[in-house]
Parts: C-alpha cells; sequence; structure tokens
C-alpha cells in the first residue's frame, strides 16, 4: 500500500467481514474496524515469540521492553512530536488519560480549569478534581452553529485569570458529537496566556493531520481503537516533558516507584513514562500499535481524507435532498452543511412534516433492522445536545429543582424536551457508497412514515 492507493480496494482484502455478514458500518466515532492483517500480524508474533512482563531484565521481559519502547515511538510519530520534547504514557484509554492529568494536575483556589462546552463526559468529568480542590471552572459557551466564537474563547480565560490566575484548559480538536473540527490556534493562544493546554484528539487523528511542534499542547490525548480499530485497551498522553513536571500523583502503585517502605510513609518515584503507568502495561497489545502505526502510514492520510470527505459529501447532499411531500426539509443538520470544516461525522435530527424532529431511536431502530450500525443519543457530549436543543443554564436548573431524575427520560421530561438527542453517522477506511446510501434509503422511508413512534427507554444522553 501507498498513500496513492485506492482506499475502497481495502473492503475486499481488510474488512471482508462486512460483505459477508451483509453490514453497513457507519460508527467509526464510536470506534474504527480492525484490518485483518493487523489481527493476523499479532497471532503470528505470539506464536512465533516469547514475551513477559517488562519489569524485568530477563529475555523474554528484554524483549517486551523493547516492542514497548518501538510502541512509543510509533505513538510520537504519528502527532509529530518530538522524544526531547514530549513523552508517551500508556493508558487503558482516552478517558484514563485525561483522568491522569485531572487527579495530578494542581488545581485550588489560584488554579482553575476551563473547557469548552462542546467535549466528551471524560473531560467535563475534570471538574470534579477541581471542585474537590476549590478551583474555579468554567465553560467556554458555543453559538448557534455549535463552534466557540474567537471572543468567547479569549474572554472566558482571562475573566478566570483575573479572578484567580491561568489554570488547564480542555480543547476538542475534532467534535465527538458533530464533526466539526476547531481551531487548532486556541492551543498557541492559550498558552500564550500562561494556560496549560489539554487537547483530546481522540475524535481528530483517524483522519485529521497533527503536527504536536506546531501545536504545543502540555497533554494531548487518543484511543487507539479510534484510529485503526485494533488494538482495544490501548490510549496514550502524549505530554511535553516541562508540563508533566507540573503533574503531582496522588498515589503510588507497582511500575510507579523504584522503591518505598511499607513501614514509613516514604516512596522513591520513577522518572516518567513509566513514574505515571500504574501497573504492567498491556505488553502483548503495545506492538500491535507500532504496526497499526505503519498500517495507517502505508494507507496514507491524504487517500483515508479524500475518501472519507468524498463519503462525507455525497451523505450530506443525500440527507439534505430530503423532503417532505409540501418541499419541507427532511432533516436539520448539527454543524456545517458541507465537508469543509468537519471530519467525516454527520450529525443530525431526522423532522416530522410539522418540523418537529423525530425521536432519534425511530432511526436508530429501523438503521438495526436494515443491519445498518450508527449511533444515537447525545454521544456523551452533553454541551452539544444542550445548545441544539436551546437548554440554557437557567432550564436545567430549574429541571433539577423538580427532583433528581431516576432516569434519562424522567430527566427530559423534566426538562420539557423529549427529543434530546440525534443521529451520528461516522465514515472511515471500510464505509463505501453503498453503505452511504443504504443509511439514506432507510432515512427516506422514515420521513415518510411519521406516526412511528419509539417502544425502547433512553439509556443515556
Amino acid at each position: 500500500m501507498n498513500s496513492a492507493c485506492s482506499v475502497d480496494a481495502l473492503r475486499a482484502t481488510e474488512f471482508p467481514y462486512l460483505d459477508a455478514t451483509g453490514q453497513a458500518y457507519l460508527d467509526y466515532t464510536g470506534a474504527a474496524l480492525p484490518p485483518l492483517s493487523l489481527v493476523r500480524g499479532q497471532q503470528r508474533r505470539l506464536m512465533t515469540g516469547v514475551f513477559g512482563n517488562p519489569h524485568s531484565a530477563s529475555p523474554a521481559s528484554r524483549a517486551s521492553t523493547r516492542l514497548v519502547a518501538e510502541a512509543r515511538a510509533a505513538v510520537l510519530g504519528l502527532c509529530g512530536a518530538s522524544p526531547e520534547e514530549h513523552v508517551v504514557i500508556f493508558t487503558a484509554n482516552a478517558t484514563a488519560a485525561v483522568r491522569l492529568v485531572a487527579e495530578s494536575y494542581p488545581f485550588g483556589p489560584a488554579t482553575p480549569l476551563a473547557f469548552s462546552a462542546d467535549n466528551h463526559n471524560s473531560v467535563l468529568g475534570m471538574r470534579c478534581y477541581a471542585q474537590r480542590a476549590g478551583a474555579p471552572f468554567a465553560a467556554v459557551p458555543l453559538n448557534d452553529a455549535l463552534e466557540t466564537d474567537e471572543e468567547e474563547f479569549t474572554g472566558c480565560l482571562d475573566a478566570l485569570s483575573d479572578r484567580s490566575g491561568p489554570g488547564l484548559f480542555a480543547y476538542p480538536a475534532q467534535s465527538n458529537a458533530t464533526g466539526i473540527r476547531h481551531p487548532l490556534d486556541r492551543v498557541a493562544t492559550a498558552r500564550r496566556r500562561g494556560w496549560h493546554v489539554l487537547l483530546d484528539a481522540a475524535a481528530h487523528l483517524p483522519t485529521g493531520r497533527l503536527d504536536l511542534g506546531a501545536v504545543p499542547a502540555d497533554f494531548t490525548v487518543l484511543s487507539w481503537y479510534k484510529i485503526t480499530g485494533f488494538p482495544t485497551g490501548v490510549g496514550a498522553l502524549i505530554a511535553r516533558r516541562d508540563a508533566l513536571e507540573v503533574l503531582r500523583r496522588p498515589w503510588f502503585a507497582g511500575g510507579t516507584v523504584r522503591a518505598s517502605s511499607a513501614s514509613t510513609a516514604w516512596h522513591l518515584p520513577s522518572p516518567p513514562p513509566e513514574g505515571f503507568e500504574d501497573g504492567t502495561l498491556p505488553f502483548l497489545a503495545l506492538p500491535d500499535v507500532t504496526a497499526a502505526a505503519a498500517w495507517h502510514d502505508a494507507v496514507g492520510l491524504p487517500a483515508l481524507a479524500h475518501h472519507t470527505t468524498r463519503l462525507t459529501a455525497h451523505l450530506l447532499a443525500g440527507l439534505t435532498g430530503l423532503r417532505h411531500q409540501d418541499g419541507a426539509p427532511a432533516i436539520r443538520l448539527l454543524g456545517p452543511a458541507t465537508p469543509v470544516g468537519r471530519g467525516p461525522t454527520v450529525t443530525f435530527n431526522l423532522l416530522s412534516p410539522d418540523g418537529t424532529p423525530l425521536d432519534e431511536r425511530i432511526l436508530q431502530r429501523a438503521a438495526s433492522a436494515a443491519g445498518i450500525s450508527i449511533r444515537t443519543g447525545c454521544f456523551c457530549n452533553p454541551g452539544t445536545a444542550e445548545q441544539s436543543n436551546a437548554l440554557t443554564p437557567t432550564t436545567i436548573r430549574n429541571a433539577l429543582a423538580l427532583g433528581s431524575p431516576p432516569d434519562v427520560d424522567t430527566y427530559l421530561r423534566q426538562l420539557n424536551t423529549y427529543t434530546q438527542g440525534a443521529i451520528r453517522a461516522s465514515m472511515g477506511a471500510a464505509t463505501n457508497t453503498k453503505d452511504v446510501d443504504r443509511l439514506l434509503s432507510v432515512c427516506a422511508k422514515v420521513v415518510n412514515r411519521p406516526g412511528l413512534t419509539p417502544t425502547e427507554p433512553r439509556v443515556g444522553c
């Protein structure tokens, strides 16, 4: 394979299980699909080598240690990060990487937390650590286009700095909910104002370029299964070495110390990255990161981007062309109406003839029956759901004043907006035009049968 290869051809060689099972997979933002060559490569390696726990000097341990070092280098290469300035800390996923920063960052009355309202719950949860430390926190609001205005962004940071001082700013490179790609120059802007920046690159990296030499985030988090679908259970925190010096771990564990005492309160921390990696690494899976990075590079980011952009344009054109019999639009898009400014993720609502959104579970049920995998709900990103449904902080506080809701449906009824969720279709290397057309066909059938009602409860929003 090379950068000029046809990504369409990968469907038959790397993802034959899709056509063999008659499925259309449009949930790449949830997880990429594993190429068969990576799965077979792991099998060959484990059948022909001996690999042990790397925390030793035995031949089996040394073999694992060497492969772990290669995996760290592969992650740095993927993100254009210099080994002199950055270190790779392996975690279970991007969420674990976020938590590692949150629990170790010196939040306090003079060290606040700021974050874009367009963020995954895994990032929003950082405010629990900030609150516990008495740190101020604030969300940069979204505008009607579900983006953050430059003035709102700088105003939020400056207001917190004036009240207490600079702290940590959490920012997504690409929205996991809408696919909107946010300006990466905000990272440098925040750092010039004295802030540390945590960049969530999980949704961006599968088809978007990231050069941490030009985008100087202090902490960057990713999950490998989002990029190539394999291996799962491996994420990473790419940290600037100088930023790591600010973090103070709240505990120690096996692998994170060189020595400790059972009878006195003393331990000698290991230097990074080992000092931040609790217990034993998934040493049998980390060599698959190296192989996956090589696979991703061989296919070529330009080829992947071209492939998914073409499919995104096709899906957007098909959705915006859906009309009711009177000519009224049958869909509402969340995010740009063209591929410009977005990744290969398209989020939308189907509309009834009177213009109100149809419950997203209706399409979920119809798509599942047709063998199509999509995602519905708010995608663990309440900020975009609140903005797209005009839910103000006052509305939410008034709803919660009625009592703590026992489930999601009760919460939505208290908000007086039963249709809060949306539909997300996302594309990757294995997606083809037939998959997109299949979804469009199901959408057309659903909007022509407006009397359908959902029966299953919501499990999250």
